[in-house]
């Protein structure tokens, strides 16, 4: 048998020890984040209010058919065109949030909720009504755009999947809100049940705006104006510590 050449031995070198935080270093154990699924709660209130919009207009326009004396043809327009409305308020939604910030296009989303469920609860005829619907369909279409881009932005990794479904189940309770409505307003006066189903909808936007201001902003739009200690501080509360904020800091020109 050879014996084997000392010199042939190979030697290990141990690679540098980098002090900066990495994935494998985070605890990937979910913990649950109770500031941040607040956070993520909130803003969804604006797929609350979008499903009650879509949702009331099923039992209002038996109403409305009978007090403004309109056509199948004009309900049937009223009641579809929201989808139209929506889409602009999509295309003008992701926009706006680059402009003024998450936090503040929530509170724009909010106030335009608010001006569409007025406008439809105090519509004197058809024209009015559809002015309201065209401003609640740009309400409809910003909370579908700024509610999962905020969820997303300011949820830790290890919840983000979970916090970002809050939009859609906040949806489906809006409409059960709205079919709500319609049954608690039908036995109203005829003049007064249709109006006073889209008023309701008048009060959430109200609360929403003022809870909205005590919510951080994105920290991704924080980076995106410089402001890396206030991103780093939001991140530090909402993710899952100072080690993942950091990390996310580090990969922000993907951010």
């Amino acid at each position: 048998m050879e014996e084997q050449n000392p010199k042939t031995q190979l030697t290990t070198s141990t690679p540098p020890q980098s002090s900066a935080p990495s994935m494998a270093s985070l605890d990937i154990k979910p913990r649950r984040n109770n500031y941040a699924l607040a956070c993520a709660m909130l803003a969804s209130m604006t797929w609350i209010l979008g499903g009650y919009d879509i949702a009331v207009m099923s039992g209002a326009q038996l109403f409305i058919k009978k007090d403004l004396k309109v056509t199948d043809t004009q309900i049937e327009i009223l009641a579809g065109v929201i989808n139209l409305y929506s889409l602009l308020g999509s295309l003008a939604g992701g926009r706006t949030s680059d402009w003024i910030g998450r936090r503040y296009t929530i509170v724009l989303a909010a106030a335009i909720f608010f001006a569409g469920a007025l406008t439809m609860g105090l519509a004197s005829g058809y024209a009015v009504l559809m002015v309201g619907r065209f401003v609640a369909g740009v309400g409809v279409g910003f909370s579908a755009v700024i509610a999962p881009v905020y969820t997303a932005e300011l949820s830790p990794a290890a919840s983000r999947g979970t916090l970002t479904s809050v939009p859609e189940v906040s949806a489906n309770f809006g409409v059960l809100l709205g079919y709500v409505a319609n049954f608690a307003f039908a036995k109203l006066p005829l003049r007064l049940g249709w109006r006073a189903m889209f008023l309701a909808g008048a009060v959430p936007p109200v609360f929403l705006a003022a809870a909205v201001l005590a919510m951080p902003e994105s920290p991704r739009w924080l980076v995106m104006q410089g402001r890396l200690d206030d991103a780093r501080r939001v991140l530090t509360r909402t993710t899952g510590g100072p080690d993942e904020a950091e990390l996310r800091l580090q990969v922000r020109p993907s951010m």
